[in-house]
């Protein structure tokens, strides 16, 4: 019987690499809207590529059996953003070991642990912030986010290298979509911070360093891999390192939840009322509506066909990650931020995407999205309920085209005072 094949639209142009950097988040919502179609074929670094969008589209690229990761990031990423060898490209029994270890991290009481340091790091800010003209949010969120994460993490932070250490952290983020010095200095900044956690883990082998049991240092240093193999330094390192750097990056969407409060003043009572559920679905509604993950890479296992579709084996697939958050089939009023629309939601985990599809478990989202929740909610709860301030005028413009994006003046605050003590006046 001979299977009906369909043939996928096709781009014009001999690469469209510098088109996706051009267009940035809105690359492939731009080809569907072109093509009128969920699925396009066009041509990235010299390669055939496949574009696909929409709930059904997560459901396939999140199958195992028809994905694999390894090999898709391009080396510029893996040099400045996720390292060599770390779990994003790892597949299978290898893959799904090493996320067991991540995941056990992330224990009630270890998110509990990671919360309440979070908190009081954004505390001791008060002080400081009080003396100030202008506090910018958007450095002051990366280095609490980095403080925290090495204490929760059991890694020895000085506070003279703190500055350093979250500067880094936030260089390698920032080469994500960079080129040129954006991208260079991303791996200066990946080498730096590798090797500086790699003396860590020595140190912690050989006992001169001794981090609680329950800690990603001490638990990553000692992993030892599916084949009962211990990690060796350098992955170890980016292992590591695959715990604070995401970590340092949730320091984005805190300024994202600044930005939400002040564009939507309306909001603010409801989060000063102490209401869990609101708060867990505004800051739910800041991961689908506003820019974070651009889109998503995987290469296909073998020949197969989809809805009619041919995939040829090792063709780069790319998963519209931000159109999906904002298609209109799957989200009333797509464009408008609306914390209700989450109230009841029982949405697919293949319709809400910020941080990958699918099982936590089994599958590639992001091992560490309950902490980008929690830790969004403590920083929420410490912004509108700790202290007060005032939003000079600034641009708060953020580009659809850089990626990562951030308002323009990564929001700026003033006039900080402690809401508590004013209370009590």
């Amino acid at each position: 019987m001979t299977r009906a094949t369909k043939q996928i639209p096709k781009e014009k142009g001999l690469d469209q690499s510098l088109t996706l950097l051009n267009e940035g988040y809105r690359y492939i919502p731009n080809r569907r809207r072109n093509q009128q179609s969920d699925i396009i074929q066009t041509r990235l670094l010299g390669k055939k590529a496949i574009l696909i969008s929409g709930e059904e589209a997560a459901r396939l690229f999140y199958d195992e059996n028809y994905f694999k990761r390894e090999g898709v990031a391009p080396r510029r990423i893996r040099k400045s953003l996720f390292g060599e060898h770390g779990v994003q490209g790892l597949d299978d029994e290898e893959h799904k070991h090493r996320k067991l270890m991540f995941l056990s991290l992330m224990t009630p009481e270890r998110l509990e642990e990671i919360k309440k340091i979070t908190m009081q790091q954004w505390k001791k800010k008060i002080d400081e912030w009080k003396e100030r003209d202008r506090v910018v949010l958007f450095y002051e969120a990366e280095e609490v986010m980095c403080r925290a994460a090495c204490e929760w993490a059991g890694i020895d932070l000085s506070e003279e290298e703190v500055g350093q250490r979250a500067r880094e952290f936030g260089q390698m983020i920032d080469a994500f979509g960079g080129v040129g010095e954006r991208n260079r200095r991303g791996k200066r900044a990946r080498d730096s911070s590798e090797k500086w956690i790699q003396k860590i883990v020595k140190q912690i082998r050989a006992n001169k360093q001794k981090p609680a049991e329950n800690t990603a240092a001490y638990i990553i240093s000692f992993h030892r891999d599916h084949k009962g193999k211990r990690l060796d330094t350098h992955t170890a390192a980016v292992e590591i390192i695959n715990v604070l750097r995401p970590i340092v990056a949730i320091g984005r969407y805190v300024v994202f939840g600044a930005l939400a409060v002040h564009d939507h003043p309306e909001t603010l009572p409801k989060l000063r009322a102490g209401d869990d559920t609101y708060t867990t679905m505004f800051v739910q509604e800041i991961r689908r509506y506003y820019p974070f993950t651009p889109l998503l890479g995987a290469i296909a296992r073998k020949d197969f066909h989809w809805k009619g579709y041919p995939f040829t084996k090792d063709t780069l697939v790319m998963l519209d990650v931000h159109g999906i958050n904002h298609r209109a089939d799957l989200w009333e009023d797509p464009d408008v931020f609306m914390p209700e629309r989450f109230k009841e939601w029982e949405g697919s985990p293949f319709a809400f995407v910020p941080q990958g599809g699918g099982d936590h478990y089994m599958g590639h989202r992001c091992a560490g999205e309950w902490i980008t929740v929690m830790l969004m909610q403590t920083s929420l709860e410490f912004l509108t309920n700790h202290i007060t301030y005032d939003v000079p005028e600034q641009d708060l413009s953020y580009s659809m085209v850089r990626m990562p994006t951030i308002p323009k003046s990564r929001f700026v605050i003033r006039d900080v005072e402690e809401r508590e003590k004013l209370a009590e006046v």
